[in-house]
């Protein structure tokens, strides 16, 4: 496996053993630092602050309820260290304090991704420096059902049927090439296409447009 181009420092929490253990090989094995591995969301926290790492992987349920532990400590981090990237690593979709960590300070990245989805370790990789670099890496079927969950009202309600076709494979995290090969289309139509929705959506002009797009799509 190769190295990666920056060695990130990184917080680890699962609580299932065999996982955890599992996670922590693959990322050093990329050339990242595991500064802590831990089973539930207060140890999170509390390594997160201690030891200031560049991201956070987390799965949403955890001890002691199992309900959505990891995901009330990574809204809590993104409020009280938000240059700290996170991804959250779970079998499920959650709407609970999702929005909290779209909402949140610019600053790290954000990624969702579901555990029995993740098809090679390459990707997965890939998604966690991405992450870490400022960028949002969301599982398709995150995004189908945090939008199937929510109406198309506000400002998504201005867009056409193709410009939120091509908003949800951005906030997939493909490229223009690979959003035009999805759609059989040219890449010059994919650009037209993300230019119209720049112009329509209100964007956060601190902030990198496709980013800001992507955010307030998965916002809904």
């Amino acid at each position: 496996m190769p190295d990666p181009v920056t060695p990130l420092r990184i917080v680890v929490a699962e609580d299932a053993a065999l996982l955890r253990e599992g996670l922590v090989r693959i990322l050093e094995r990329a050339g990242h630092e595991i500064v802590a591995a831990v089973a539930d969301g207060q140890a999170l926290l509390t390594y997160v602050a201690s030891t200031a790492p560049d991201i956070v992987i987390t799965d949403i349920r955890m001890p002691p309820t199992h309900t959505d532990e990891g995901l009330r400590a990574a809204a809590i981090i993104r409020a009280e260290h938000p240059g700290v990237a996170i991804m959250l690593l779970s079998a499920y979709v959650a709407d609970a304090y999702v929005g909290d960590l779209l909402d949140s300070a610019p600053g790290g990245g954000i990624g969702y991704l579901l555990k029995d989805r993740v098809g090679h370790v390459r990707d997965f990789l890939d998604s966690v420096d991405r992450v870490a670099a400022g960028g949002t890496v969301v599982d398709g079927e995150v995004v189908r059902q945090l939008v199937r969950r929510r109406h198309a009202d506000g400002p998504l309600a201005t867009l056409t049927d193709r410009e939120r076709e091509v908003l949800a494979l951005m906030a997939e995290g493909h490229t223009n090439n690979a959003i035009a090969g999805k759609l059989f289309v040219s890449e010059a139509a994919v650009r037209k296409h993300i230019g119209n929705i720049f112009a329509k959506l209100p964007l956060d002009p601190a902030s990198d447009r496709r980013v800001s797009a992507v955010l307030t799509y998965l916002r809904g």
